[in-house]
């Protein structure tokens, strides 16, 4: 089948754009009418909406964790760079439908078993050289090295065989079909091979993308600067941007309502509050479930490595509290991971485990224990830190006491790759908002074959597998592998799913065109300051 090439334009979408002054009600969960889609390019801000876009200026991006190179080729929480100084091969729309980037069309084959990309042919790096198919080889093969610790490396093995057809052409050949090839291409950022080496180092980050680093200040953040031969005309209005670390929440604010920052992604969800009642602040949430709140499990440490105690701890937590004091309101209280766009999702999964204290201490008492205590690791960051106080005390009401061990992200990140958690965490996960057969067989929880969680079922590989490399099956037979999925997830509960939520914006109500893609990569081709 051949992909026409529409237009950059995704067209209206839906967003919320919350602010106290206005007086309007503020909508909880991200399934409501009114939130707004990853990929719009709507204002970000609710003043002028008239206002003709404007050039110059640098924004300046609050952000609570520092840049971490080595982890440059995985998506996590310091990816907002990811798109500023590079770019994918596609993008997805609302509708989970791909668009162009650096490729402007594709041609499957007839067997699912290859996909002809056509590129474009008026895209330079950073270093003045041109972008080509060698490039787009060099991507895949770089995300295949296990060094690169890239979530998508599955999805980017089955591409075997390559076959140029000159410089913008390229045939790539597959082991077998997958279904979320294009979660691939939106996730798989292009570098430029020269210099990938000092990438991983922070040294130097050469890409196509509408900004060029201008400095990379370990622990200050990262200064970019507009990138005048971007093959977007006229892109990008601003002149620069820059992304600075505030790690303390009540300074964050401030920079935010001081007008020395004018977005940020990482406002604490219980002083959301507080920063909706600024007349010159703007909340915007997106609806895509990119960052779901999650309890880990290592089910190799007794007694974890038991079901009923997992299930315990799953009927133990209120969702709803959790919601509404740690996270703002802004979420989706669910048991099961998927947001209310994701084809996998169903009201019985997401309502699977309520709160249930008395429940929690009937399978505590069980399985032969009244008291237990374990440790919870947790990101050393204010929203984080409020999450794992609600968890603690939820717990300790059936028996389960916790001691909090606060970790700072790059360690913590690092950890759940290298499935060295302790027996508890509790921590962010994506690729719940893509094809839902990226979240088994990409994320690090999930993972079918290497999990965090040290979880192995041949049941759950096999579904999983099905699922993954099964492109043409109808939508029943799609559902029905979902549907098994999502079984297995509750059942087992190694993964114990909280809160479904989107990134929730903050931005200064003069910002405009603001927008991230499916895994969160911030999209400043059309921002600009009025």
């Amino acid at each position: 089948m051949t992909e026409p090439h529409p237009s950059l334009s995704t067209g209206p979408t839906r967003r919320s754009a919350l602010r106290a002054a206005g007086g309007g009600t503020l909508l909880l969960g991200l399934g409501l009418a009114g939130c707004r889609s990853a990929v719009s390019e709507t204002s970000s801000g609710s003043g002028d909406a008239g206002a003709s876009p404007r050039r110059g200026g640098t924004l300046d991006v609050a952000v609570n964790s520092d840049f971490t190179p080595g982890l440059l080729f995985s998506q996590s929480g310091q990816s907002y760079q990811h798109r500023l100084i590079y770019n994918t091969l596609t993008r997805y729309d609302d509708r989970l439908r791909p668009r162009p980037e650096l490729a402007t069309s594709w041609t499957y084959a007839k067997d699912g078993r290859g996909i002809t990309l056509r590129l474009r042919d008026d895209v330079t790096f950073h270093n003045g050289r041109k972008f080509t198919a060698d490039d787009v080889i060099f991507a895949v093969k770089n995300l295949q090295n296990p060094v690169r610790a890239a979530q998508l490396r599955s999805t980017a093995a089955t591409i075997t065989g390559f076959e140029k057809r000159g410089d913008h052409e390229l045939v790539l050949k597959l082991a077998h079909p997958v279904n979320n090839l294009f979660d691939l291409f939106e996730f798989m950022i292009i570098t430029d091979p020269e210099t990938v080496e000092d990438a991983v180092t922070g040294r130097k980050l050469i890409g196509t993308g509408p900004f060029e680093l201008k400095k990379w200040s370990p622990g200050s953040g990262l200064s970019l600067t507009r990138h005048d031969g971007y093959w977007q005309p006229g892109r990008p209005y601003l002149d620069g941007v820059e992304l600075r670390v505030i790690p303390q929440a009540d300074a964050l604010i401030s920079s935010l309502r001081s007008g020395q920052s004018q977005l940020s992604f990482n406002v604490p969800g219980k002083s959301l509050g507080t920063v909706k009642d600024d007349p010159g602040l703007t909340i915007t949430t997106y609806d895509t479930g990119s960052g779901a709140v999650y309890i880990g499990v290592n089910t190799t440490v007794a007694p974890l490595d038991d079901r009923a105690v997992r299930q315990a701890i799953a009927w133990a937590v209120d969702r709803e509290r959790l919601l509404a004091q740690a996270l703002g309101g802004y979420g989706l209280a669910s048991a099961a991971p998927w947001p209310k766009s994701s084809p996998a999702f169903t009201e019985a999964h997401r309502t699977h485990y309520t709160h249930d204290a008395g429940k929690a201490r009937e399978l505590l008492r069980s399985a032969g224990h009244s008291k237990l205590e374990l440790p919870l690791l947790h990101l050393a960051l204010p929203g984080d830190t409020a999450i794992a106080e609600a968890l603690q005390y939820d717990l300790r009401q059936v028996g389960i006491h916790v001691t909090l061990q606060p970790t700072d992200p790059a360690t913590a990140q690092k950890k759940l790759i290298s499935q060295d958690m302790p027996a508890l965490w509790t921590m962010g996960h994506g690729f719940s908002q893509v094809q839902p057969s990226t979240l088994a067989v990409s994320a690090y929880p999930f993972n079918e074959k290497k999990n965090t969680s040290k979880y192995r079922s041949a049941d759950y590989t096999a579904v999983v597998q099905e699922a993954w490399t099964k492109p043409e099956s109808s939508a029943a037979q799609a559902n029905a592998l979902h549907e098994k999925i999502s079984g297995i997830l509750l059942d087992e509960a190694f993964i114990i799913d909280l809160v479904v939520r989107g990134q929730v914006q903050v931005a200064a109500d003069g910002l405009r065109g603001v927008t991230l893609n499916k895994f969160s990569y911030l999209n400043l081709d059309h921002a600009y300051l009025v």
